[in-house]
């Protein structure tokens, strides 16, 4: 448009400045007009694949992207979307690469939107490059802070000064949860799961200790071996740490396939803080020392703008300042803290752990690879697509155990797979994190990760810092672009390689992967749940 600039106007000009307008608008309606309707349809759908909605599946819970939400990749609980977001890649060793992808660069742009966090303050002036290093350096740095609260003794041998105080709280924020299973997920009937303390129910062939536990069973498993810790009191006024045991990953799992508002979803969440916001204890540290657990990742808890997935549970102000532990963190969220999916096996004593120690070291490992999931008909450049093609093709040395067809619902078919096979493939699915790759940990099977966020920024109090001790790495941008053959690139990994990993698999990592049956015995060994109080412990103590 041609505007006037003159500092003086006069009628003359206003005049001229109005036809020009006139004449400018009748240009653009000219060119507008001779557009082919072709050429605007394209420029519809290329606005359309630029914005922020992302349509997977069957559903348009739709997942957001960085520039409106901060997310490394998918918001979906685990269960809908289903696409891949590239991550940065990582050398074998773990150490970030120079060549890093769109991901890191999300969390840049995440932190312009958010002035206030850790990244913000330094993204807003520098340059892209300068902002990606941060971006990498503030993740790895807030997972060495969750390692330094890790506790190199057993609390429970000494409970003097570590009280740990679990809420009463009203039956609608746990129990009435577990009361809805039958009408929680439309395909199968959740209450079979809630059996033997939500263990479920006992998979003989696999020997003692073996149940058909579900993925999202955390919030109550935790919640029954919480009640029965030796540090337990029942005076606010002893505790040094605060278990609020809320359902909330029950909460939103009956949800998410219904047609009701957010304001129905973000209900419940609500009205626990408000019951909190009464509590002396909560209000004496602002909830610093509160801990809550949920059985979900955490990207259902983190619904922004006009989403239809999740609650907005972990964005309230109220909740920033508790510990949250997640089968899946936030990243860049120190108080998100990952710990390990429910497993399978729980084990009763330290017996139940050595004798699987010793079946699986001794274990005839007959493939060499394997991988247990399924394929995207409609994605078929999506990199669990193409280990698939791999694997199929060279069927002497790849297993493929199809998820799709039913092969995965029995919980003994995959244990009984990966315990014999050497490397389990562990592609990224509906979230970066898997249960399967605690699942082949337990078997003795070394995972193959694609993505770092899948396990080496998750787990810091049960994963070791050295990556390459447990797993191999293969960026997934190779997978895609086919620089790499799965197979031929594991065939290259030394046997006695193998064997090291192996054994520090079963001997250092298993006894710490997997949570203890409700009245569980251990005596040598600590189990996931032990760990996580004791690190637990270890940070409230350093409240000022």
């Amino acid at each position: 448009m041609a505007i006037s600039m003159s500092k003086k106007k006069s009628k003359s000009s206003k005049k001229v400045e109005t036809k020009q307008l006139q004449f400018s608008d009748t240009i653009l309606f000219k060119v507008l007009y001779r557009i082919p309707a072709a050429i605007f349809l394209l420029i519809l759908i290329f606005l359309w694949s630029s914005s922020t909605t992302i349509i997977s599946g069957k559903f348009v819970h739709v997942c957001v992207s960085s520039r409106k939400l901060n997310n490394l990749y998918c918001l979906s609980a685990g269960t809908q979307p289903n696409f891949e977001i590239p991550i940065q890649a990582l050398n074998y060793n773990g150490s970030i690469s120079p060549n890093i992808s769109a991901s890191i660069k999300e969390v840049v742009d995440i932190a312009r939107e958010d002035s206030d966090s850790i990244i913000g303050n330094r993204v807003q002036n520098n340059g892209s490059d300068d902002e990606v290093a941060f971006a990498v350096k503030v993740v790895e740095k807030q997972l060495g802070v969750q390692r330094s609260w890790i506790s190199n003794t057993n609390h429970v041998a000494s409970c003097e000064g570590k009280g740990i105080y679990v809420y009463d709280l009203p039956s609608k924020f746990n129990k009435d949860l577990v009361g809805q299973c039958g009408d929680m997920i439309p395909w199968t009937n959740f209450c079979v799961y809630f059996n033997n303390d939500a263990m479920g129910e006992p998979i003989a062939k696999l020997g003692n200790g073996w149940y058909h536990t579900h993925q999202y069973a955390l919030e109550l498993i935790f919640h029954t071996r919480a009640l029965k810790h030796p540090c337990r009191v029942y005076d606010e006024n002893e505790a040094k740490l605060f278990y609020v045991p809320y359902y909330g990953g029950l909460d939103i799992l009956r949800w998410h396939f219904k047609n009701v508002s957010n304001d129905v979803k973000d209900t419940l969440g609500l009205e626990l803080i408000k019951w909190l916001e009464n509590k002396k204890p909560w209000l004496k540290n602002s909830g610093k020392d509160h801990v809550f657990v949920l059985g979900k990742i955490s990207w259902d808890f983190r619904r922004r703008n006009d989403s239809p997935w999740g609650t907005r549970l972990l964005e309230l102000d109220q909740m920033q300042n508790s510990m949250k532990l997640l089968i899946e963190r936030q990243p860049w969220h120190v108080n998100d803290i990952g710990i390990p999916h429910p497993t399978y096996f729980h084990p009763h004593s330290d017996d139940d752990i050595i004798t699987w120690q010793l079946n699986i070291i001794r274990s005839n490992r007959k493939s060499l690879i394997s991988f247990a999931g399924a394929a995207r008909p409609d994605a078929p450049e999506n990199i669990r697509s193409i280990l698939i093609n791999q694997c199929i093709s060279d069927d002497t040395k790849c297993r493929f155990l199809n998820c799709s067809s039913g092969g995965c619902d029995k919980p003994e078919s995959v244990i009984e797979l990966f315990r014999e096979s050497e490397f389990c493939l562990q592609p990224p699915g509906d979230s970066p994190t898997r249960k399967s790759v605690f699942d082949s940990l337990v078997s003795g099977c070394i995972p193959v990760l694609f993505d770092p966020f899948t396990a080496y920024y998750q787990y810091p109090w049960h994963l070791p810092e050295d990556h390459s001790k447990y797993s191999v790495f293969v960026d997934q941008e190779e997978v895609r672009e086919m620089k790499v053959n799965i197979v031929e690139r594991l065939m290259k990994v030394p046997v006695r390689e193998r064997e090291d990993m192996r054994r520090f698999i079963v001997y250092e990592l298993l006894p710490g992967l997997v949570y203890g049956d409700s009245n569980s015995q251990l005596q040598k060994f600590q189990d996931a749940f032990s760990i996580t109080m004791n690190n637990l412990l270890q940070r409230v103590n350093r409240i000022e």
